[in-house]
């Protein structure tokens, strides 16, 4: 059973081996280690078997323990080219629909919908080159940005890196499915950003 791992900065070179890699799998790479170092017993160690360094690994599978005061390493929002997704304007239910996002502004509910193609996508998207034919003179509302969040959807612009994560991985996962390569480009271009 693979685990999704958040990790901090490497604290020396020696740890490099454990730090590069997002996943792990048991009995692979390493092997998890009887607690022994004096951590709370909900805690469990991750011993590299190349060099004997050990990461703490939380309950909840982030990497904690690297050093004090460090803050964990967190995935910053990028657009993955030639996805696409985000074109899809008729997402369907489990989506909100434009008139609750432009609830209070009826001339961007009105464009909206006007770019809204037969097919459900965006008539500005180029579906053979899987790209945006006004990327740069795009409507604010197809930027992802955080003041575009904070005020289509309130988001605080200190949370919009997590918030553009997760909304472009339901995105994609609607649109290509949860295991499409898009997603796992989307998830590789995050954390090698």
């Amino acid at each position: 059973m693979m685990a999704a791992l958040s990790f901090t900065k490497p604290t020396t070179a020696a740890m490099a081996p454990l730090v590069r890699c997002r996943t792990r799998r048991a009995g692979t790479e390493g092997k998890m280690a009887s607690q022994s170092n004096g951590y709370k017993s909900n805690k469990k160690v991750w011993r590299n078997e190349d060099d004997g360094n050990a990461a703490m690994v939380a309950s909840r599978d982030r990497v904690t323990g690297f050093g004090k005061g460090e803050k964990k390493m967190a995935p910053k929002w990028q657009c993955s080219r030639g996805c696409g997704a985000c074109c899809k304007l008729d997402k369907g239910p489990s989506f909100p629909s434009p008139e609750e996002i432009f609830i209070d502004d009826p001339n961007n509910l009105q464009l909206y919908k006007s770019l809204i193609g037969p097919d459900g996508w965006c008539i500005h998207y180029e579906s053979s080159t899987r790209t945006c034919s006004i990327y740069e003179e795009r409507p604010f509302f197809c930027r992802v940005e955080p003041d575009v969040f904070q005020k289509l959807y309130g988001v605080d612009p200190k949370r919009f890196n997590r918030e553009a994560c997760s909304s472009c991985r339901d995105t994609i996962s609607s649109i290509y499915g949860s295991a499409s390569e898009e997603l796992k480009l989307f998830n590789q271009n995050l954390w090698n950003s």
